[in-house]
């Protein structure tokens, strides 16, 4: 699901860009398949329910409580399927003083020291987005636990994963 306009900035990341397109974000979302959905309406929210009610994986990126005023909570969606693996993605965690913050990878790599050890005197930011990049793999390993486990018990979780936590491993 892409925000109406233009997206995720990635889509203009470059130079290269190969016939217009920026080269990291295709190679990033190499076989994905995109839509757009406007939540704030209900027929957007209709639209994600009846996507939720069949998909085995929903992974989302929003503020933690954004999704409450759409009812497209972890619970909400339970409700309606409970073998869905619910993966949230936030800076800083879902809980905690800077969880009502946005994060993003510049700005983790600042707060969690990666860019002290980088450059030559001052800090300096790492060449690709290493810790969103990170972030996807461990989400990854925990989305393919709870398949696993999913296998075994028949239901869904939740899984929290930050940006913060990601680096700091």
């Amino acid at each position: 699901i892409i925000t109406e306009g233009h997206g995720d900035d990635t889509r203009t990341w470059g130079p290269p860009y190969v016939e217009d397109q920026s080269v990291y974000f295709v190679s990033i979302n190499r076989n994905k398949q995109s839509i757009a959905i406007d939540m704030s309406r209900q027929q957007g929210q209709t639209i994600i329910r009846e996507l939720a009610k069949k998909s085995d994986v929903l992974i989302e990126n929003y503020l933690p409580g954004q999704l409450k005023k759409f009812g497209l909570t972890y619970k909400d969606l339970q409700s309606i399927n409970d073998r869905l693996i619910y993966c949230s993605i936030t800076g800083y965690g879902s809980k905690g003083p800077y969880s009502k913050r946005p994060g993003y990878d510049l700005m983790i790599e600042g707060l969690g020291g990666m860019m002290s050890i980088t450059g030559s005197s001052e800090p300096v930011k790492v060449g690709v987005a290493v810790v969103d990049i990170a972030t996807g793999l461990s989400s990854v390993g925990a989305i393919t636990a709870a398949l696993y486990q999913r296998e075994k018990t028949g239901k869904g979780t939740k899984i929290d994963c930050s940006l913060l936590e990601t680096q700091e491993c």
